[in-house]
């Protein structure tokens, strides 16, 4: 899991080898262009996949609706397959998945074909089964993942997202130079992401703190609140630790409940459009003596605790940085327990059975 957490840079950059123009601000997805004019028809798009990569469509949905003009859906595909969902020509699903092979994925992608839906994979594994079923596809090019607990195709499905959404965006609204100000921003993010490793040591020393807790709360705002899921559900798989992760609004409205001395809270608030209200929640726990363990980009930050400090980058880009160091800390929250980090108990890589 270490090698892949480490990888993740290069992942990003394989997602995006031959496939912007930086200069033009242009995305070439030739796994597109067979559908292009059906793909100037679509209306409606839904994001269905499962664990992991369900979390990189809440932020793929978050890119669709900043550069697009269309209606956008994330559903978790054990679902989005046994609802009376209205699916036509109209709706485009796009089905993400690190192995190709997901049951549930799968049909879902089924069952939308046969009500008339465009379908779109997002995938890891060339040839696997979803690849194959879906009407055309973008492949992620992270590389074999081995450990059971995704990490760096996390990364680059929310590469691919954001390549798909300044592509239909261009087809609908979306100016070149706006792209070409996200892609000149976007070409710097495997360097900052390695920059994020430098602060290993403090991370392994904050899963120190925290290896004894037997709950934890993880809070996210926007483009954060998927960074708290992911954190969230990194910490549980690994470490064993129960972890909850909720928008941060929501605290008070029964999160709150939970916190006391030395409970620990993650915030995920980079110095974003939310960034103040972010704040305000932190001051709420603080108030009750919950220790804060902050992850933002603003090195002026000074809090009571924990203060894990990431790379300043465009605001939509930010899961790329702020979840990196959430994977470090359950990697190493886990292995100070002893934990059977690659196979952790009583989950497999790829889910093939319902």
């Amino acid at each position: 899991m270490l090698k892949e957490i480490y990888e993740a840079p290069k992942a990003v950059k394989n997602t995006l080898r031959g496939r912007i123009i930086p200069e033009k601000g242009e995305i070439k997805l030739g796994g597109l262009e067979l559908i292009e004019d059906k793909l100037r028809k679509i209306k409606k798009v839904i994001l269905t996949a499962c664990g992991t990569a369900y979390y990189a469509g809440l932020v793929g949905k978050l890119y669709l609706e900043e550069f697009t003009n269309l209606e956008v859906d994330s559903e978790i595909a054990s679902e989005l397959r046994y609802r009376n969902y209205k699916f036509n020509e109209e709706t485009l699903l796009v089905a993400i998945s690190q192995s190709g092979e997901t049951a549930d994925t799968l049909e879902a992608v089924k069952t939308a074909k046969e009500k008339g839906a465009l379908t779109l994979g997002i995938i890891n594994v060339p040839g696997s089964t979803i690849a194959r079923t879906v009407n055309a596809g973008i492949y992620t090019y992270a590389g074999p993942e081995r450990a059971v607990a995704s990490t760096k195709a996390y990364f680059s499905q929310i590469t691919a997202l954001l390549l798909l959404s300044l592509f239909l965006g261009l087809r609908k609204d979306l100016t070149h130079q706006k792209v070409k100000e996200i892609l000149k921003e976007l070409i710097l993010i495997p360097k900052k992401m390695e920059k994020i490793f430098d602060l290993e040591e403090g991370i392994k020393k904050l899963a120190y703190e925290i290896k004894d807790s037997k709950s934890m709360l993880y809070l996210g705002r926007k483009f954060s609140y998927p960074a708290s899921l992911e954190g969230a559900l990194k910490m549980k798989e690994i470490s064993y630790i129960h972890a909850e992760a909720y928008q941060g609004g929501e605290m008070k409205h029964g999160p709150l409940a939970l916190v006391e001395e030395n409970f620990p809270v993650v915030f995920i608030a980079p110095k974003d459009s939310l960034y103040q209200k972010s704040l305000s929640n932190i001051e709420e726990v603080k108030a009750r003596g919950g220790r804060v363990i902050l992850v933002t980009d603003n090195s002026e930050a000074r809090i009571k605790n924990e203060n894990i400090f990431v790379p300043k980058t465009k605001e939509e880009l930010t899961p790329l940085l702020t979840t990196l160091p959430l994977h470090l800390l359950a990697y190493h929250t886990a292995k100070i327990l002893g934990r059977n980090i690659d196979r952790p108990r009583n989950l497999a890589k790829s889910v093939t059975v319902e």
